[in-house]
């Protein structure tokens, strides 16, 4: 059985790394003891020791034990061991790179899917949609395909921002890219907006957290799903 938290961001205004989630993180893992984390997508090109660190640190409040994946001679045996798993926030292209570079990117899916806990925080939330190709990154490397996990039924754009009519930025919104894509793309996506997240037990999909989020789909205007809507196969038509 699938659990999942995939998270918008690891960090909201006026708070510490992870700390917004701590709560829920001490409910989610309260059976954990050790979560492999998975560093790849390099925040600001952070080493991976520095950032497995900073998880560290942040796990460390509710007694869970981080160890980085590189760490271990052979990745793909570390994601099938593990007990529960992070995937951190950063560049999209370059942690969909290294999860095919790695040869993990099919354990790591068949793991989530029979049932070890995970954790992704917007890059490592992106990856659980269907494709990678709402993310908000620059394409720094060319991963092998912008195929990710398909752990739920459609895609991601993590940290979606809302038009501000104050703005004089005269460059495209987040909505407005996303119609572009669905000029080409069937997917529906989802924006969430920072601090919340979806909580998928199985196929049951719920969005938590204090904001809605903004469903995306083909030829249909946009949708607010409030905090505790269910995400399912008749949202999503």
């Amino acid at each position: 059985m699938k659990k999942l938290i995939i998270a918008s961001t690891s960090t909201v205004h006026g708070s510490g790394y992870l700390e917004y989630l701590l709560p829920e993180l001490a409910v989610f893992f309260k059976n954990v003891k050790n979560i492999l984390f998975i560093p790849y997508a390099r925040p600001s090109g952070i080493s991976y020791d520095a950032y497995t660190q900073k998880a560290s640190e942040a796990f460390g409040k509710i007694n869970i034990k981080v160890k980085g994946i590189h760490e271990y001679q052979n990745p793909v045996e570390a994601v099938n061991r593990a007990e529960a798993i992070f995937t951190g926030g950063g560049n999209t292209f370059e942690l969909v790179n290294q999860l095919y570079k790695s040869n993990i990117i099919d354990a790591l899916k068949e793991t989530i899917e029979n049932g070890t806990p995970y954790i992704g925080t917007s890059a490592g939330s992106n990856i659980c949609g269907i494709t990678m190709m709402n993310t908000n990154d620059m394409p720094i490397v060319y991963p092998p395909s912008f195929n990710t996990m398909g752990l739920i039924p459609f895609n991601i754009n993590a940290h979606y921002l809302d038009p501000d009519p104050a703005s004089k930025h005269m460059g495209e919104t987040r909505e407005t890219r996303i119609k572009e894509y669905h000029v080409f793309n069937e997917i529906p996506v989802l924006g969430l907006r920072e601090g919340s997240w979806l909580e998928v037990t199985d196929s049951q999909i719920i969005l938590k957290g204090e904001l809605s989020a903004r469903l995306f789909r083909k030829s249909k205007e946009p949708q607010e799903l409030n905090t505790g809507s269910k995400i399912n196969s008749n949202t999503l038509k």
